[in-house]
Order: structure tokens, then C-alpha cells, then sequence
């Protein structure tokens, strides 16, 4: 795209989504503040932003969700099933969403969806997205980073998750642009004052680009660092209880998006012995011994990562 003008439409409606999961509490707390401060749809600096407390059953009971993960039901199979009584209250509570901020896929669809998310891996601040060219969100990234007061530039990420077009899962896959804008560490079930902080200074950076863009303002393209997911690393189990035999290792522990090299350790046995990173290609873990994975069968996930891109001209 260098030297070359790319003329977007105007990003006028805007959904900002938190307590998809209800134990992650930054999106819980920062969704209830406007909520008590505003109106549940609001228009400021001509942007239309409706506020939503995506799973209020899993915040009310501040469990990540009642029956089945929210995050996962953004399929266009699950949107367009069958609900009867007794579909999990997660999918029918999908369904309702992708009537409020779509339909997904659909014109009417949100021009942007922002859902709050925390991790208890040492992740800084994440914006987590299936492309890896959407100049929107790009250069809401970007203008995230330029902030001359921006004490997170050092721990601030673009997380790219490379997934077939038609099988995003997450709820801000629903609207035209979107990504997950998630904060840790934080342990689950509880509310640190600076990580809402970063959460609040993110969503403001958000919301004054799309004002400035909305208002005719021209942005530079230039390189932007992606993070592409290439795989989970499962813990170690044992062959028959499936029970995990290792933790992460203390090398590795908090040390999310440091280059991890062949013969690295990643996993102390519960025995005392040290297990090494088998693959031959240096990659980045991210969300290392994330909390919420362990059901999930995931003790961290590796990407590579790719300087090259440019977010328009």
C-alpha cells in the first residue's frame, strides 16, 4: 500500500462489549461505569456506541460462563442453529447479540466491535484479530502505540489469529472490524486499579481515532509488528489419567512474547526434571499458563512474528 491513498468509509457505529467472560473483570467494571455515567447507546464526537455486558448470567455468578464459552459461539453454524430448552444459555445469548451488533457479516452488521477481555498471562496490552490487513483496526493499533504518553508502547501487541474466513468464533468477529482488546496479568475474579486504567486509556486512544478518522483526518501507513498464531503447546499428561505431570518452567514464566529458541526450557516435570522446546524455528509465546486454558488442554501458544506490513497510505 506505500504511496498509495486508501479512502475507508467512516466508522460511525461502534459496539464495546465487556463480561463476554464474567470473571474477567477490567471489561465488567469499565462496561458498568459508562453504563451508570451514560445511556446504554450513546453518541459522542458523531460516533454511535452502544455499551453491552455481553454475559451478564457469568458476570452475575463472576464465572467465565454458565454453560458453554461465549467467546466460542460466533460461528455462522452456531448463529444460524436451532434453539430449543434446552440450548446451552451461552448460545442462545449469541444469537441474541448477533441480532443487537449484526447480523454478522450482514451490512447492518457494526462498522467496529471492541470486546474487553483480561488474561492472567503477563500479555500486556493485546488487540487480538483474524486479519492481519484490516487498516481500521491497524491504524487504531498503530495510534495506540504513538501516544507520547503511552507508558505500555513496550508491552503493547498486535495479535493476529490465522483462522479460515468463515470460521471466526469471537464476538467481535459479529461486526464489519473488530478485535479483542485484552489486558493482563490479572488473576480471574478480581479488579486491579492499573490494569482498568491501561483498559480505559485504550478505549479512550479508540475512540478519539475514530473521531479524527471520521473527521477527515489522514493517516501515514508505515510497518506494524504481527504476532501470527502458529500452534497450542499442550502440557505434558500422563498417558493414562490425562492428568498434567508438568508447570510451566520458571524461565519461561511471565515471559510472554520473549523469543523462545530451540533446546529453551518450558516445562518443570512435578518430579524436578526440566523438558525443552523440541521445534527448530525461534517463536514467540503468548498466553503462557493462562488460567482459563488449562480445560482448554493449552499451556501457551507460539507465533511468529512478521514486520513487514503496512497499514495504508
Amino acid at each position: 500500500m506505500e504511496g498509495r491513498e486508501v479512502v475507508l468509509p467512516t466508522v460511525f457505529r461502534v459496539a464495546l462489549c465487556g463480561g463476554t467472560h464474567g470473571n474477567e473483570l477490567s471489561g465488567v467494571y469499565l462496561v458498568r461505569e459508562r453504563l451508570k455515567r451514560k445511556r446504554k447507546v450513546e453518541e459522542e464526537d458523531h460516533i454511535y456506541v452502544v455499551t453491552v455486558m455481553s454475559n451478564p448470567r457469568a458476570v452475575q455468578q463472576c464465572r467465565r460462563y454458565t454453560e458453554t464459552d461465549l467467546n466460542r459461539c460466533f460461528t455462522h453454524a452456531t448463529l444460524s442453529g436451532p434453539v430449543t430448552d434446552k440450548t446451552p444459555y451461552e448460545i442462545v445469548r449469541s444469537q441474541e447479540l448477533n441480532t443487537l451488533l449484526g447480523p454478522k457479516g450482514s451490512p447492518e452488521a457494526m462498522d467496529l466491535v471492541c470486546d474487553l477481555h483480561n488474561t492472567t498471562a503477563n500479555m500486556g496490552l493485546c488487540l487480538i484479530a483474524y486479519s492481519d490487513c484490516d487498516w481500521i483496526s491497524l491504524h487504531i493499533y498503530r495510534y495506540l502505540q504513538a501516544r507520547e504518553n503511552n507508558p505500555h508502547r513496550d508491552s503493547l501487541f498486535w495479535m493476529h489469529f490465522l483462522i479460515r474466513v468463515d470460521l471466526p468464533y469471537s464476538l467481535d468477529s459479529v461486526g464489519k472490524h473488530g478485535f479483542g482488546e485484552l489486558i493482563g496479568p490479572q488473576a480471574h475474579g478480581v479488579v486491579r486499579s492499573n490494569i482498568l486504567s491501561t483498559m480505559q486509556e485504550g478505549v479512550q486512544h479508540m475512540l478519539e481515532w475514530i473521531h479524527l478518522f471520521n473527521s477527515g483526518t489522514q493517516f501515514e501507513g508505515g510497518k506494524v509488528d504481527v504476532y501470527t498464531m502458529v500452534k497450542n503447546v499442550d502440557y505434558p499428561r500422563d498417558f493414562e489419567t490425562r492428568g498434567i505431570t508438568a508447570a510451566i518452567h520458571p524461565q519461561l514464566q511471565d515471559r510472554d512474547f520473549c523469543l523462545l529458541r530451540p533446546n529453551d526450557p518450558v516445562f518443570q516435570t512435578f518430579s524436578g526434571e526440566t523438558l525443552k522446546y523440541k521445534g527448530t524455528e525461534p517463536l514467540y509465546p503468548f498466553f503462557i499458563n493462562e488460567c482459563a486454558y488449562y480445560e482448554k488442554g493449552i499451556a501457551l501458544s507460539l507465533a511468529r512474528q512478521r514486520s513487514d506490513f503496512k497499514s495504508g497510505d
